[in-house]
C-alpha cells in the first residue's frame, strides 16, 4: 500500500487540484444519482395518481396515501441511515438502497390491488429514505470545504432532473394509448421505469470509494490516505487525516450526545430547516401540480404541459443554484429566496381569493416560487444539514433531520388534497406563505453562515457559540 500512497501522492503533486477535483466531481456525480432516484419516484406519482383514482376508485383520503405512502417507507429509511451507515459504512448501505429501490418500482408497476401497491411503495421509500439522507452526507465527507457547497448540491440538480426526468416520461407514456389503456396499463409503465435508473446508481456505486472519514472513524486511517491523497495531494490529506482524528477524540458520538449543550442547537438548524423546507408548500406544488393548474381553469393536457414547465423552471434554476451556493452563501441564498417564496404564495392566494386565477397570474407566480425554491431552500437545505453536524454525530444528526423533513413531507402530501377541498386553494396557499415568512425569520436570527469552512470549523462554530 506504501508505493500506492506515494504513487497516488506524486500524481496529486504533479497536477494539483485540477486532478483532484477531477476525482471528487466524478465521485460526487455518482452519489448523486442517488438524487435523480429521490426525484425521479417522488415524482412519478404526478402523473400516475388520476389514472390509479380511476381503477381503483380512490376516494380524496386515498388519494392521498397513494402519494403519501412512499413518504412513510422513506421516514422509516432516513431514521434508520445513520445506525446502519454509522455501523457498515456510507457505500454498503447506498448499495442496499439501489437494490430496495429497484424492487419497489418494480413492486410498484405489477399489483392487482391498491394494498400491493401501497406495500411497494413502502418499501422503495425505504431506499429514497436513505439515498436522500446518506448522499448529501457522503458528498459532503469527500469534499473540499471550498468546493463542498456545489458538489453537494449536485444532489438536488439530481433530484430536479429526475422530477423534470420524469414528467417527460409521463407524459410520453400517457400519449401511447386511449383513455382505458392509461388507466389500465400507462401508469404501471410510469412506475416500472424507475428500473432504469435504480440499475444504474447500482451498478456505478461499484466503482466509489468508501467514506474516508467513516474509514477514519472505525480507525481505518491507513485505508483513508489514499483517498484523501486523491482529493487534496500528500501535505493537506495528512494535515485532514490528522484533524478528523482529533474530532474522534471527544466522547465517541450518541443520540443522547446530541442532546448535549454543545450540539442542542446545531440539532435545532438542522431539523427546523428540514421542517421548513416542506410546510413552504413545494411538494404540494411537485406532488399536485396537474390539479392545481386544472383547479385555475386549465384542461388535462394544459396542466400536463404546464407541470412539465414547472420541472424545467426548477432544473434551470438549481443549476444556477450550484453555481451561487459557494460563492454568495448558504444563509444569503435562503434569505432571498424564503422571502421571494413569501411573496408569490401571498400572491397566489390573492389570485384564487378574488377569482383571477383563471388567467397567466397564477401559472407565473408559481414558476418564480419554484425558481426562488430552486435556488434556495431546494440545494441549501441538504448542504447545511450534511455539513453543519461534528464527525462523531453526523450520521445520526443527518438521519434524524432527514427523517424530520420526510415526515413534514407526509404531513404536507397527505393534508394538501382535503385542505384544497375544504379550506379551499386561497388559504391553502396563504398558510404556505405564512411558513416561508417563518422561514425567513429562522435563518436570519440563527442559521449561521457555513461557506467555505471545513467540517472540523463548522464544529468549532457551535462550539464558540456555547462558549
Amino acid at each position: 500500500m506504501s508505493s500506492n500512497i506515494q504513487q497516488l501522492s506524486g500524481q496529486a503533486q504533479l497536477s494539483g487540484q485540477q486532478i483532484s477535483m477531477k476525482f471528487v466531481t466524478l465521485v460526487s456525480i455518482v452519489a448523486a444519482i442517488g438524487g435523480l432516484l429521490f426525484g425521479f419516484d417522488t415524482a412519478v406519482v404526478s402523473g400516475a395518481v388520476g389514472f390509479m383514482q380511476k381503477r381503483f376508485d380512490l376516494n380524496e383520503f386515498q388519494v392521498g396515501w397513494a402519494v403519501s405512502s412512499l413518504i412513510v417507507g422513506c421516514i422509516v429509511g432516513a431514521l434508520a441511515t445513520g445506525v446502519l451507515s454509522d455501523k457498515f459504512g456510507r457505500k454498503k448501505i447506498l448499495i442496499m438502497a439501489a437494490i430496495l429501490f429497484v424492487i419497489g418500482s418494480i413492486g410498484s408497476a405489477i399489483p392487482d390491488t391498491f394494498s400491493g401497491f401501497i406495500v411497494a411503495r413502502m418499501i422503495g421509500g425505504l431506499g429514497i429514505g436513505i439515498t436522500s439522507t446518506l448522499c448529501p452526507l457522503y458528498n459532503a465527507e469527500i469534499a473540499p470545504a471550498k468546493y463542498r457547497g456545489r458538489l453537494v448540491a449536485l444532489n438536488q440538480l439530481a433530484t430536479v432532473t429526475g422530477i423534470s426526468l420524469v414528467y417527460f416520461v409521463n407524459l410520453w407514456i400517457s400519449g401511447l394509448g386511449d383513455d382505458a389503456w392509461d388507466v389500465s396499463t400507462a401508469w404501471r409503465w410510469m412506475f416500472g421505469a424507475g428500473v432504469v435508473p435504480g440499475v444504474l446508481f447500482l451498478v456505478l456505486l461499484f466503482l466509489v470509494p468508501e467514506s474516508p472519514r467513516w474509514l477514519i472513524k472505525q480507525g481505518r486511517a491507513a485505508e483513508s490516505l489514499p483517498i484523501l491523497l486523491r482529493i487534496h495531494g500528500e501535505e493537506l490529506a495528512k494535515q485532514e487525516v490528522l484533524e478528523i482524528k482529533e474530532s474522534f477524540k471527544e466522547e465517541k458520538g450518541s443520540f443522547r450526545q446530541l442532546f448535549s449543550p454543545s450540539l442542542r442547537m446545531a440539532l435545532i438548524v438542522g431539523v427546523a430547516l428540514a421542517i421548513l423546507q416542506q410546510v413552504t408548500g413545494i411538494n404540494a406544488v411537485m406532488y399536485y401540480a396537474p390539479e392545481i393548474f386544472k383547479e385555475a381553469g386549465a384542461g388535462t393536457n394544459a396542466a400536463l404541459i404546464q407541470t412539465i414547465l414547472v420541472g424545467v423552471i426548477n432544473l434551470l434554476f438549481t443549476i444556477l443554484a450550484i453555481w451561487l451556493i459557494d460563492k454568495v452563501g448558504r444563509k444569503a441564498l435562503l434569505l432571498v429566496g424564503s422571502a421571494a417564496m413569501t411573496v408569490c404564495l401571498a400572491v397566489i392566494g390573492i389570485a384564487f381569493h378574488t377569482g383571477h386565477a383563471s388567467g397567466p397570474l397564477v401559472l407565473i407566480f408559481i414558476l418564480i416560487y419554484v425558481a426562488a425554491f430552486a435556488v434556495s431552500l431546494g440545494p441549501v437545505v441538504w448542504v447545511v444539514i450534511s455539513e453543519i453536524f461534528p464527525n462523531r454525530v453526523r450520521g445520526i444528526a443527518t438521519s434524524i433531520s432527514s427523517m424530520a423533513l420526510w415526515a413534514a413531507d407526509y404531513v404536507v402530501s397527505q393534508a394538501f388534497p382535503p385542505m384544497l377541498g375544504s379550506a379551499g386553494p386561497a388559504l391553502t396557499f396563504w398558510i404556505f406563505g405564512i411558513m416561508s415568512l417563518v422561514t425567513v425569520l429562522f435563518t436570519w436570527r440563527v442559521v449561521p453562515e457555513t461557506k467555505e469552512k471545513s467540517l472540523e470549523e463548522i464544529e468549532s462554530i457551535w462550539a464558540s457559540k456555547q462558549a
